[in-house]
């Protein structure tokens, strides 16, 4: 029992110096699922495409040839047009995708 006290309270006063953790902190998820929509389909390179979950090096390549072929996305559901993405896999990654224009450099000269 006089071994316990110590430890005891060695271990609150580490405790006591430790930083706040906030409720908010702890609240954040860290799965992908959580994550904003962050990749443009239209301007995401092969290895942006590639973070996503459950798109390998095959399904990206798939889905930029199917953005060259259509000339760009219209919208996220039209990734269930390339080979390799069904529905399953298409809600697994819709919260982290969107579709904006891609910039076009070479018109709307001043």
């Amino acid at each position: 029992m006089k071994t316990i006290i110590p430890v005891v309270l060695a271990l609150s006063a580490l405790l006591m110096m430790a930083p706040t953790v906030s409720a908010q902190t702890l609240a954040v998820p860290s799965a992908p699922a959580a994550q904003k929509a962050t990749i443009n389909l239209n301007t995401a390179t092969l290895d942006q495409l590639e973070t996503l979950p459950g798109i390998g090096r095959k399904t990206a390549e798939r889905i930029l040839e199917q953005r060259q072929k259509s000339g760009g996305f219209k919208k996220i559901e039209e990734l269930m047009n390339v080979k390799g993405i069904g529905e399953k896999s298409f809600l697994k990654i819709k919260p982290m995708v969107f579709v904006a224009p891609k910039s076009d450099k070479a018109g709307g000269g001043d």
